[in-house]
This record gives structure tokens, sequence and C-alpha cells, in this order.
């Protein structure tokens, strides 16, 4: 494609291939573009993987299976039967394991000549840069921003390239960021978007086969940038929509007026997982799922009112709720369907929307509503464990 970015191998080649080896990656070695000196350079490689579950579950396999010498993967995670129909590096056998250890055990299934380092802990502005050090290429599957520009500056920081994808429902996004020769994260995204207003995988759902999907074009990314063959996503954006079956690619450019980065920052203030204004409103006004079971028992007149949206309410709801999106609140279309007699307790799935929606009502006027810490999931956790979780 004219205009892209022609790029030099990432790593040298290793000194030989063994004779399993060889008679392992044949079929790569039969492509003239990668050949003996292609795969060497994969065999010499080290590529960290950010999270073990929809992106980089498959990733994983194909960078294992492709013949990347040292894999590094970065989850703290457990896994949980919600993750099986989309993070098929783990199986049933596998709930409740570490999701690292479980994605380990996979990769040596897949090809036991590959080196695997576990980094069971959560990335942060504290760990990032000494993780970070020893690899090559890094691979961002995670689905938080505030874990995306952690790994964009830590990578623009140390001077590497790393692969970025990203899944919601039916659409996927992947791109290369390389600040040295091409745009990084935020020449594509200079900030996060407001809190709330972008749902998760958790809140909004995606289709399991999509991480395929997105997983493969980032390992077809990472493989070109080993190699030095082909053209790869850098400096520009591919959104794949799986429903219309269609590809398009959205070209990036560097902002010559962005502030550099310097330095690692608190990434979780940075981005507002919940804004000031739901802080605030929750400081006072959070009970527990106990505490509302309790309020059940004796009786009290209250309205307890579900934020989340139908399709959720039709997974799983608490007895007695009724059903009112956060976005009707938040627009103010249904502050006149509240009951103006009694105390509004609010929920959701875990407690960020309902933050949000609690911060709203307090400006409306309804002082004394409450929000349930842990929403949903806090309930069927503590209080009726018989509840499905999702």
């Amino acid at each position: 494609m004219s205009g892209a970015t022609s790029l030099p191998p990432l790593v040298e080649p290793a000194s030989e291939l063994t004779k399993e080896e060889v008679a392992r990656y044949s079929r790569h070695l039969i492509i003239p573009d990668v050949g003996m000196d292609g795969q060497k350079r994969l065999k010499n490689a080290k590529v960290l993987v950010v999270g073990a579950g929809g992106l980089g579950s498959p990733a994983l396999l194909y960078l294992a299976a492709a013949g990347v010498g040292t894999l590094g993967i970065v989850e703290f995670d457990e896994v949980d039967e919600s993750n099986l129909h989309r993070q098929i590096i783990h199986g049933q056998s596998d709930l409740g394991r570490p999701k690292a250890e479980s994605a380990k055990d996979s990769i040596a299934e897949v090809n036991p000549y590959v080196q695997v380092n576990l980094h069971k802990t959560h990335l942060t502005s504290d760990n990032a840069l000494d993780i970070f050090r020893d690899y090559d290429l890094i691979l961002d599957g995670t689905d938080n921003f505030a874990t995306r520009y952690l790994v964009n500056d830590a990578a623009v920081l140390l001077g590497k390239p790393y692969v970025w994808g990203s899944i919601f429902r039916f659409e996927g996004q992947a791109s290369v960021f390389w600040d040295q020769y091409g745009p990084n994260y935020r020449d594509l995204y200079p900030e996060p978007p407001p809190p709330g207003m972008v749902p998760s995988c958790a809140e909004g759902g995606v289709l399991g086969v999509l991480c395929a999907s997105i997983g493969s074009i980032m390992v077809n990314e990472a493989i070109k940038l080993i190699t030095g063959i082909g053209e790869t996503l850098l400096g520009r954006l591919m959104i794949y929509d799986a429903l219309e079956m269609s590809y398009r690619t959205v070209k990036i450019r560097k902002d010559p007026n962005a502030t550099p980065v310097s330095e690692l920052i608190d990434y979780e203030a940075f981005c507002g997982v919940v804004s000031d204004d739901a802080q605030q409103a929750a400081a006072n006004s959070t009970i527990t799922p106990q505490e509302l079971k309790d309020m059940f028992d004796r009786g009290e007149k209250f309205e307890l009112i579900d934020v989340r949206e139908p399709h959720e309410y039709e997974i799983v709801k608490i007895e007695g709720s009724k059903l009112i999106p956060k976005d009707r609140i938040l627009s103010g279309e249904a502050l006149s369907e509240l009951p103006q007699d009694r105390k509004i307790v609010l929920h959701c799935k875990s407690g960020g929307r309902s933050a949000e929606a609690l911060a709203a009502l307090h400006k409306a006027g309804f002082s004394d509503a409450v929000h349930v810490g842990g929403g949903v999931l806090g309930w069927a956790n503590q209080v009726d464990t018989s509840l499905p979780t999702y």
C-alpha cells in the first residue's frame, strides 16, 4: 500500500533451528518471505502479551504455534465460567485457576519449545517499565482505558513497538503503535472518553469468535514486525464489522502538537474510572448487599431501581426491583417515574453505573437516595448464591 511505513526487522535471527524445529515450522520455511531467516527471528523474539483473556487467548496460542521463542504473560485474574465462550486458551478443568498458569499449560501443549514467563500481577505505573524492558514487542489485549494508556506510555518511554486490539459486541479494531516510526495510541485517542460513556465487554457483551478474528490480526502484525516483512498497520486503524463482514482502514497521523510522554502517571485518575460527581455521591450513600437484604427483612418502604440494560435484566435480577436504565436517569427522562414518598435504592451489575445515576438523582433533589456497592454481583455472591452471574 502506498504511504505505508517500511520497518526493519525487530530482532536478529537466532543462530540455528534444530532438526525438530525445522520439521515443526516447515510450512513457514517454504514461504519465501519468511524462510529460514524469518523463522530464526521468530525463535529469537521475546513478546509480552498483556492479558490472557479474549484477545490474549488466541494471540498467545498462535504466537506459540508460530515459533516465537519467549512469551511473557501479564495476568492476575482467575478463570471464570463466563470466560470460556471466548477465552479459548482456558478450559472447563481450569475454572478457578490463575489464568496465567492455565495459559502456560495450553502453550506447552501447542509448542513445548516456547519459554513462557509469567507476571501474575496487576500492571501498574510502578512495575510496567521493569516488566516491558526485557521484551522486544508488546501485545495489548486489555479491555480498559487506564491500562491501554499505561501500555502506550511505557512503550513510548522504552522505545518499543506494540500491537493493540479492541473488541465490543460485533466490532473489532486493531493497529500498531511505535512512537519512533509513527503514531502512538495518544495520537488516535488523545483523551479517554468520559466515565461510563463506553461500556466494557462485561457490560455490553462480545461475540466470542470476534476474539479470534482480532487476535489473529494482532499476531499477523507481530510476525511482520519481528521478521520485517510486509506492511504493518502502523499509521492505520483497521476496523472490522462482523455483522457486515467488512474491513476498513483509517489513517492515523502523529499529532505535531501533542505533549511528549515523559513519565508514567496515575492512569486510574487520568481515565476517571467513575466521575468525581459519582465518587462524591457514593461516598456517604452506599449500602452493602447485606444491608439491602436487611431492609427487605425489616419491611422498609423503598423503591429498588435496577439501572442496567434490559438484556442484562433478563439474565438475572433482584426480586422486587424495577428496571430503569441509567441513560434514562442521566437524561432526566425517567425522573418523573420515581416515587417521592419513599427512599430510592439504585443498583447495577457491580456499582459503577449506579453511582453515576446516584449523582444525577442527588442533583435532582432525591437527597436520600443510595446505591448498592457491588451491585447484583455482590447480591448473588453474598445474599442469594442461587442466582446466576454474568
